[in-house]
């Protein structure tokens, strides 16, 4: 099995030996092996690029309510139905005014009130203020709005208190300044989330179309698998991979697809290809290493596939494949629109953590969505990590932030007993980024975390 060789472009930044940040190098080919294995940025890029293909080939769309819209990844612009805001607006409760007239510090009549919800007011009389809520319309002739705590009344007067002054603008919002009729707000592609919806909202869409989400097939593999609700046997295990990828795939945007498990046998696999290949993705759990009885990629490849890499340097997850198999119709294999497919290591940790760097940015082109990568931030590590380079390593971790932004996020990494440590995976939040020429990391030293 080949691995396909041509330009990166892009790459993921990772950290210098110092600690300091450093842009990963890019190389011209994909050559940089050990082992036959591809470092894991050059996996990512390769990945990245397939990703984008597929991205290329909008998937079918269908109209849904705007309330069940949340996740979904939009097929159509949203258009600004009408000037944003639609007249000129207060954001303080106050007093509407003229700058230059209430800068001279003199009592100015209070011409007039407007609650948020009246029409808008008649045009600002000369010398005059105008009583005023926030959200309410600002009346014609007012260039900026004086808070209220910020002003004397008197009667039927009011004056700015001195030193203050005010500039022109300020605590208003001009008619239109947010977004202007007939102008786009959000592109097709844009998964949605609470910010696009309200602005959808206020735009008067009920509806939205949005693409169809991609069915994926989840294959776990393993004689040793019982079902869930099964007392495991000498040497069994309950399947806890496929709910957890079905979560994995549902929170990237896809339709979860849940296959019964397949035995370590080649004919068990033949026919479970058969069904599974009727999907737009495929994940296989399991059967993918260099074991008597893994038996995936033969099956595969029996199937026609084509594999972009069989193995990467990382831990966990080091040897996962990623390639493309014909897809399966009434008529047959197809040579139109193949699966994408991913053979993911059996040990949970190793699954998870190689969806998320690579098969939820797939999964995402297939959705239709224009951000797609995983996601990466910055913390300072608490404890001590030892280990050995020659892999870039993903461990277990919390990830804290402070609320009340005292201190810079902090990561920690947890303690585990390797990648099927489910009892760790359940205590961490995130995985700890270590690069592959580094053997260890010390407290204090700013990290890059992948958060889940």
């Amino acid at each position: 099995m080949q691995h396909r060789e041509g330009r990166i472009d892009c790459a993921p930044r990772f950290f210098s030996r110092s600690g300091g940040i450093a842009w990963a190098v890019r190389p011209s080919t994909i050559q940089d092996m050990t082992d036959g294995l591809l470092k894991y940025v050059d996996a990512a890029a390769l990945v990245d690029g397939e990703a984008r293909r597929l991205l290329q080939t909008r998937p079918a769309s269908q109209r849904i309510s705007l309330w069940n819209a949340q996740g979904r990844v939009l097929a159509q612009s949203i258009v600004a139905d009408m000037d944003q805001p639609p007249f000129a607006r207060s954001t303080r409760d106050g007093f509407a005014c003229r700058s230059a007239e209430i800068n001279l510090h003199t009592p100015l009549h209070i011409a007039g009130s407007t609650h948020a919800g009246d029409s808008p007011a008649g045009p600002l009389p000369t010398g005059a203020v105008w009583e005023i809520m926030t959200g309410a319309s600002v009346p014609e002739g007012a260039d900026s709005v004086a808070m209220l705590e910020h002003v004397e009344r008197s009667g039927q007067t009011a004056q700015l208190r001195p030193p203050r002054v005010l500039t022109p603008g300020e605590n208003l919002v001009a008619r239109g300044a947010q977004a202007r009729s007939g102008e786009r707000l959000i592109e097709a592609g844009e998964t949605l989330g609470p910010a696009h919806i309200a602005l959808a909202a206020a735009c008067g869409y009920e509806d939205l179309s949005v693409f169809v989400r991609p069915r994926v097939a989840i294959l776990t593999t393993g004689d040793e698998l019982v079902p869930i609700g099964a007392a495991p046997g000498p040497g069994q295990i309950r399947n806890s991979n496929a709910p957890m990828l079905a979560a994995l795939v549902e929170a990237a945007g896809g339709e979860p697809w849940v296959l019964p498990a397949a035995r370590d046998s080649d004919s068990a696999l033949d026919a479970a290809f058969e069904i599974a290949l009727q999907a737009d993705m495929l994940l296989i759990s399991g059967g993918v290493s260099a074991g008597k009885f893994d038996l995936v990629e033969p099956s595969l490849a029996r199937r026609g596939a084509k594999f972009h890499f069989t193995g990467v340097r990382m831990q966990p997850g080091k040897p996962i494949v990623f390639g493309e198999a014909p897809r399966m119709t009434a008529e047959g294999p197809s040579l139109l629109r193949p699966v994408p497919f991913f053979g993911l290591p059996g040990n949970p940790i190793s699954s998870a953590v190689t969806f998320l760097l690579f098969g939820a940015r797939v999964l995402k082109g297939l959705a239709g969505a224009q951000s797609q990568g995983p996601r990466f931030v910055l913390a300072r590590l608490t404890n001590d990590v030892r280990g050995k380079a020659g892999l870039t390593r993903f461990l277990p971790a919390l990830w804290q932030s402070d609320p009340g932004l005292q201190v810079e996020p902090q990561v920690a990494h947890v303690h585990w007993h390797g990648s099927g440590d489910q009892a760790a995976f359940a205590r961490a939040n995130s995985f700890l980024v270590v690069p592959e020429e580094m053997d260890n990391l010390t407290a204090g030293t700013l990290v890059h975390v992948l958060l889940f």
